[in-house]
């Protein structure tokens, strides 16, 4: 029987998940499974696209439909209801189209390895305010990491990157990016943080894994920070969907 898996978002040419899984089935010696890009113009294009491909047993979601496509859905995982953002879609024979997040068991489980300070010491801003910002929240929560959400416009929770004054730079040694600024081919792009107030006491995560280091990373290593790219956040995540597609 057909095995097909895919991903779905608006410009999906930097991804790498059609690669990892085509490697993955390959090594599993999986020659029934496939897995494809499907850029969608809107998410109103999904159920057209579900019709075309009746032999799907599991999407992947990217930007900019984590949200998007949750009216789209039959239920909600407990991941997704508590993130408020969808990147896994699990097709169960009985209960229909499920979404799951597996964007904050990623990137949990990558900034455990990452950034060793804990309590008190550990605080972290949060670059963009979408669906993998929701993600990266709630794995901060989980890990009892304090944090501000940063965006260009003024929130009721969260600052402005105006407002990243030398104390709160100092105070908050995690910075992550939860932006596609930086993406290939927009890599000369980058969040408008005062660099010049970084030190070696700073880590910066990029949710962005192609390149390999972007402009906010380069920025980062030049004054001594620690720095980690999205690349082993997108393999654990990819094998927690791999879990749910197959239980």
């Amino acid at each position: 029987m057909s095995r097909e898996f895919g991903l779905i978002g608006r410009t999906l040419t930097h991804s790498f998940s059609p690669t990892y899984f085509q490697r993955k089935f390959d090594h599993l010696g999986l020659d029934n499974c496939s897995y494809e890009a499907f850029e969608l113009a809107d998410i109103g294009e999904l159920p057209a696209l579900l019709a075309r491909h009746p032999d799907l047993q599991g999407l992947n979601v990217t930007i900019p439909y984590k949200e998007q496509i949750m009216p789209y859905l039959d239920g909600l995982d407990a991941s997704a209801a508590r993130v408020g953002a969808v990147n896994t879609v699990q097709f169960d024979a009985e209960r229909g189209l499920i979404g799951h997040n597996t964007d904050y068991v990623g990137f949990r489980e990558s900034l455990r390895r990452f950034y060793p300070p804990r309590g008190a010491q550990a605080a972290a801003l949060v670059l963009g305010t979408g669906g993998a910002a929701k993600a990266v929240e709630v794995a901060l929560r989980e890990l009892d990491i304090r944090y501000w959400l940063v965006s260009r416009d003024p929130m009721s929770r969260g600052l402005t990157y105006g407002e990243l004054s030398p104390a709160l730079m100092a105070e908050h040694t995690l910075i992550i990016n939860t932006t596609p600024l930086g993406t290939y081919p927009q890599v000369d792009t980058y969040p408008a943080i005062p660099y010049e107030l970084l030190t070696p006491r700073h880590y910066l995560f990029d949710l962005v894994y192609n390149p390999q280091e972007t402009e906010f990373l380069r920025r980062g290593r030049e004054q001594g920070t620690q720095t980690q790219n999205g690349f082993e956040m997108l393999c654990l995540q990819a094998e927690a969907a791999w879990a749910i597609w197959n239980r």
